[in-house]
């Protein structure tokens, strides 16, 4: 009889054994490797590592973004994130320790007459001479105790993941400072260039108004006529509407701005020095390697890969036998007055339980599965962020080399077209060129000027396109 015991419990483990070998996770094919350079040239140096006070260098400016990196909302909601982060990593950290616990039980017990225990109380004295009650009363104060015993590094890799998580979270705060303060500059700029806009229209108004009073006195003297006059009447107040929508624009992006630094509607302290900006002929980009360590949001993917690893290899040890150990120490009695008698009272118990799933883990499967599949979506996230990366800066390299031409071509014009003007008003009053030849030239030289205004403006967007790419601003 032992024997067959024996061969049964052999195979009731081996049994256990064989159910909880999880399905092996799928193969993934590795990832592209990172070239070696952006266009043929590697930089020792590598402009995000300079602080953005110093990359911007504007005091204004950094004013504006030191308001924003404070009172800013999105900032203030990841920072609650970290919090929450950090009380989950604590929360994992605890369940891997015992949990203990004091208090009292309160509890009557009657026992059938017919069964082993009602037979053996009914002939047993509790106390001398006091045969035990049939309802049975039980109390008991003191310690209880469970732990689960992490041998199987399920519980270790939960809190891996928690712990990533919580690294992530840090990431992403970074990653969003990086782009407030990249958003910040990029409506400074755009307000500058607004500034400049509207200065050089009312200066068109002054020259369009001057225009209008002398063709008015041509014509008192017949040497125009009533058409003239309107036509350059209509230019002015074509001007005129103009200078109203970019004041709207103005006040538009100063709302804008005062919602990045978490504040109501109030000036923007600013100068108007967009169009004598110095900007560096050549950018030091470095070397695409160095996305990995300064981009914080390649660095949030590749942690999250690390949680999703540690979430799989969690749910694999799920298949695998679980010890749970349980135990209580205090003074267990029937009476409330014989509950601290000692050492008649004094009780202690502990129980060591191993289990392992036999029969329908389709739950243990489903969540194996699931876990392998959101570690292969982390995986191609990681890759997709490090060549979104690569790709914004190659992308802004080379816009910045163009716009360099740009910026030449369309002050070469602006200065052909204003001596164009000149010209062209000096006909005017002698009479060689005509009302329409002069309207035509002041239009095209106004929109040659919005053209130079808004190539500089993109020359200073992409000096923060590229910061910002490179992984900048958030140090």
């Amino acid at each position: 009889m032992k024997n067959h015991n024996d061969i049964l419990l052999i195979i009731f483990f081996i049994a256990c054994l064989t159910s909880c070998v999880p399905t092996k996770p799928n193969q993934r094919t590795a990832g592209k490797v990172i070239p070696t350079s952006y266009l043929e040239a590697r930089d020792s140096t590598n402009i995000a590592t300079i602080s953005w006070k110093e990359y911007f260098g504007n005091k204004n400016l950094i004013n504006l973004i030191d308001t924003a990196l404070l009172n800013n909302y999105d900032v203030l909601i990841a920072l609650q994130r970290i919090e929450a982060a950090q009380a989950d990593v604590q929360f994992n950290k605890g369940i891997l320790l015992p949990s203990v616990s004091i208090g009292g039980v309160g509890a009557i017990r009657r026992y059938g007459l017919y069964t082993m225990d009602g037979a053996g109380n009914a002939t047993t004295d509790i106390e001398k001479g006091k045969v035990v009650p049939v309802n049975l009363p039980d109390y008991f104060v003191g310690l209880q105790t469970i732990w689960e015993a992490d041998i199987t590094g399920k519980l270790r890799n939960r809190k891996r993941a928690a712990v990533a998580r919580y690294l992530s979270t840090l990431e992403g705060k970074n990653w969003l400072i990086t782009n407030l303060v990249a958003e910040v500059a990029f409506s400074y700029y755009e307000l500058q260039a607004l500034d400049n806009e509207l200065e050089m229209i009312q200066e068109n108004i002054l020259l369009q108004q001057n225009a209008v009073d002398i063709v008015t006195i041509q014509k008192q003297a017949s040497a125009s006529n009533e058409l003239a006059v309107k036509q350059f009447q209509a230019q002015l107040l074509n001007t005129q509407s103009l200078a109203e929508e970019i004041s709207q624009k103005i006040i538009e992006l100063e709302t804008r701005i005062n919602l990045l630094l978490g504040r109501y509607p109030q000036p923007i302290i600013r100068d108007k020095s967009v169009l004598t900006n110095s900007i560096p002929s050549e950018i030091q980009a470095g070397i695409p390697s160095d996305l990995l360590r300064n981009r914080p949001d390649i660095k949030q993917a590749e942690l999250l890969l690390v949680a999703s690893k540690a979430d799989l290899k969690s749910a694999r040890a799920a298949f695998f036998p679980t010890l749970n150990i349980t135990g209580g120490i205090g003074f267990q009695a029937y009476r409330p007055n014989l509950l601290l008698t000692s050492p008649e009272s004094f009780a202690f118990s502990l129980v060591g339980g191993l289990s392992a799933p036999l029969v329908n883990r389709s739950a243990l499967k489903a969540n194996f599965k699931g876990a392998t599949a959101l570690q292969a979506e982390a995986l191609y996230n990681y890759q997709k962020s490090i060549l979104n990366a690569y790709a914004e800066v190659y992308n802004q390299l080379n816009y910045i080399t163009k716009l360099q031409r740009v910026f030449a071509y369309r002050n070469e014009e602006v200065n052909i077209l204003s001596q164009a003007i000149e010209t062209s008003n000096e006909l005017f009053r002698t009479g060689r060129a005509s009302y329409l030849e002069v309207l035509l030239t002041q239009q095209t030289a106004l929109n040659a000027r919005f053209n130079f205004i808004e190539a500089r403006k993109k020359q200073l967007l992409s000096r923060v396109n590229i910061y910002k790419a490179l992984g900048g601003g958030w140090k």
